[in-house]
């Protein structure tokens, strides 16, 4: 089974989110400014792992799922 679209989703739109303030920060005009834009791709790459250890999840918990209902029709 796929993970939930909506964890895919959220995924890629925190990868997005990081490209885009890992471009800003190689752009800023101040060092100020470039250590704000690393902070918000750091916060987002976070985020991002976060998805991908619950995508890992929801797959685990379709695997034992699907074992389960194996398992149930075979019967005893």
């Amino acid at each position: 089974m796929e993970e939930d679209p909506t964890t895919q989703e959220l995924r890629v739109s925190q990868m997005r989110r990081e490209r885009a303030e890992r471009e800003r920060a190689e752009q800023a005009p101040t060092e100020d400014a470039a250590e704000q834009h690393a902070r918000r791709a750091e916060k987002n790459a976070f985020l991002r792992e976060r998805l991908e250890q619950r995508a890992e999840a929801e797959r685990q918990a379709a695997r034992e799922d699907a074992e389960e209902a194996s398992e149930d029709e075979r019967g005893p």
